[in-house]
């Protein structure tokens, strides 16, 4: 019985520290710079979906990933764009994801 309850117990804190750490994101102490806007053009084939740029924080620096087209990973899947939130540690970034 001992060993169920600590297998039990276990799991359940593996459980939650794998989705703390799978949750986690990078918190800078100041704004990201304004988006950058670019002529998107045709998708390149049909399916794809434009997923919008952003800046990640690497190095230090912000660094600007490009937009681009990708075809969705199942039927009627939209994809959620990546953002950043200020909170009370500092501005914190959020991946994009399909939903």
């Amino acid at each position: 019985m001992k060993r169920q309850l600590l297998a039990a117990g276990f799991l359940i804190a593996g459980t939650l520290f794998s989705g703390c750490a799978a949750r986690a994101a990078v918190v800078v102490g100041f704004a990201p710079p304004p988006p950058r806007y670019a002529v998107v053009g045709v998708a390149p084939g049909p399916g794809y979906m434009w997923t919008e740029g952003f800046y990640n924080w690497r190095g230090g620096a912000y660094v600007w990933t490009a937009g681009r087209w990708m075809r969705p990973p199942r039927p009627h899947a939209v994809w959620v764009p990546g953002a950043w939130t200020q909170g009370h540690r500092g501005y914190e970034f959020h991946r994009g994801y399909w939903r």
